[in-house]
């Protein structure tokens, strides 16, 4: 399986599909998950004639279980080994969740300062900054994130399991109808990674504040999200890095949860494309 070997030695996996002489699109996945979290858009995106790339972060998926490096300065750093690796030039990276937290620092800090990228799309995205502070007063508590250490140091299964059947692709509402194909995909990605690095990730997603990150990229950026993201509020990310970017366009999709790449493929897919070849 192709590896790179970071600096500090971590042992990053990547997938590396389609035509080298095409136009590259980087995906990059959200908490806990890996690379697979990306299947549908990366099969669209070969068909329609592009190069796809896809890494699992650092202590996740089929990356080292490495103890050290577990926040948004090193997710973005390993983002940039795998770019130097292959040397991809006008890319277009796309993040989920916290995977757009690592889009947001690497296109920032490496990938337009090495002229590597074209474009961005940030969906269902952490930055600015998840947690509530006096700075930011409309953020998530920070007891819900000590809550999530908790239960995951309880009992990382159960605790995956749950998210997943819950509020991350929206099955916890009134009228949904549940996947247990898609629950079951989810905590199997969570369950190939480490429980150090799901447990440190969680600072890394809630407490890194990237109000600089944003307002240093110039390339154009599409900014997603769905209105009941029970994750990620909405108004407290999308909305707020609209305000900060310099170039981009905001859509907030009615009713669409947190997982919306997976469970709304088939709507984000063609707008994410028709974005690409604006």
């Amino acid at each position: 399986m192709p590896y790179v070997t970071t600096a500090d030695g971590a042992e990053i996996y990547y997938k590396d599909w389609g035509d080298p002489g095409a136009q590259p699109i980087v995906f990059h996945h959200g908490w806990p998950l890996s690379s697979d979290d990306w299947d549908a858009q990366m099969l669209y995106f070969l068909a329609k004639g592009y190069r796809v790339i896809a890494s699992d972060r650092r202590g996740h998926g089929r990356s080292s279980q490495i103890g050290t490096g577990h926040d948004m300065d090193h997710y973005a750093s390993d983002a940039s080994a795998v770019a130097e690796h292959l040397d991809l030039r006008n890319a277009v990276h796309i993040g989920h969740s916290t995977g757009g937290g690592q889009v947001a620092r690497y296109v920032a800090r490496h990938g337009e300062p090495q002229g590597r990228v074209a474009k961005a799309v940030l969906v269902a995205a952490v930055p600015p900054i998840m947690v509530q502070s006096e700075s930011n007063p409309e953020g998530t508590p920070r007891e819900v994130f000590d809550g999530f250490r908790s239960a995951l140091a309880a009992n990382r299964s159960e605790f995956f399991r749950a998210v997943a059947a819950g509020p991350f692709y929206g099955f916890n509402r009134e009228g949904a109808t549940l996947s247990e194909p898609v629950v079951e995909n989810w905590w199997r990605q969570g369950m190939m990674g480490g429980a150090l690095a799901h447990y440190e990730g969680i600072r890394a997603f809630s407490e890194t504040d990237q109000t600089d990150d944003l307002r240093a990229i110039s390339v154009p950026v599409l900014v997603l999200q769905g209105d009941d993201d029970q994750v990620v509020p909405y108004q407290d990310a999308a909305v707020k890095q609209h305000e900060l970017l310099r170039n981009s366009t905001l859509k907030i999709y009615e009713g669409l949860p947190h997982g919306m790449l997976t469970t709304h493929a088939e709507v984000l897919n063609p707008d994410i494309l028709a974005f690409i070849q604006e």
